[in-house]
């Protein structure tokens, strides 16, 4: 059995990720795939356990530096307990978030920088890249006013993953412009969605995208 093929959703909270990844894991299964789907951080025991730490507001006083460390923690675990297990297996993984998210969140939003993110993914990730990323870039605005109404929701159902969603609108112009970045250096692999389309629009937009590419 060959490889399966490895695709990562980035974009910022409230851009629409979710959704998109489970209509495409939908389509993807209708025609006939094996699908595994997995998160960032999260989708271990292990990672849940670091999700909780990262994401909780409650969370104080973490410098930049252990954030970034155990972002790679976290997806070092996911690599050898979900994502390497699936695609020896032919799967196609959808993982939601993945060291793109790291290099806008760490390296651009914290102000780390690019290289030691980079250098962290081959050492960490054995430099396992995706074959395909999915971008989503929706209105800044309204990306923005989304999540916070989002996690404003999860806090009274008793689910607190508000930490990042605290920054101000200055972090999150760095995030955004650092995908932006990322996406211009490499272009083979990122293929970005932007505006504020509708979700079907967009989903069939990257259905087009996904059926070319595994075509290959």
């Amino acid at each position: 059995m060959g490889r399966g093929f490895f695709l990562t959703f980035e974009g910022l909270d409230g851009s629409g990720k979710t959704t998109q990844i489970s209509r495409l894991a939908t389509w993807l299964e209708a025609r006939g795939e094996t699908v595994t789907v997995t998160r960032q951080p999260g989708g271990t025991r292990i990672g849940d356990r670091i999700r909780q730490l990262l994401l909780d507001s409650r969370t104080e006083n973490l410098s930049a530096r252990a954030e970034l460390g155990l972002m790679f923690s976290d997806r070092a675990q996911a690599i050898t307990e979900i994502i390497s297990p699936a695609l020896e297996a032919g799967h196609v993984v959808l993982c939601d978030r993945y060291t793109d998210s790291t290099e806008a969140y760490q390296g651009g939003g914290r102000q780390l920088g690019s290289e030691v993110v980079l250098k962290l993914h081959e050492v960490m990730c054995r430099g396992l890249q995706p074959d395909l990323t999915i971008l989503l870039l929706p209105d800044f605005d309204a990306s923005l006013t989304r999540a916070r109404r989002r996690n404003n929701r999860t806090k009274k159902t008793g689910t607190d993953e508000n930490r990042f969603e605290r920054e101000d609108e200055a972090f999150y112009r760095r995030v955004y412009d650092k995908y932006r970045e990322i996406a211009a250096r490499d272009k083979l692999r990122v293929v970005t969605m932007e505006g504020d389309a509708r979700i079907e629009e967009i989903h069939q937009r990257i259905v087009r995208v996904v059926e070319e590419r595994l075509a290959r």
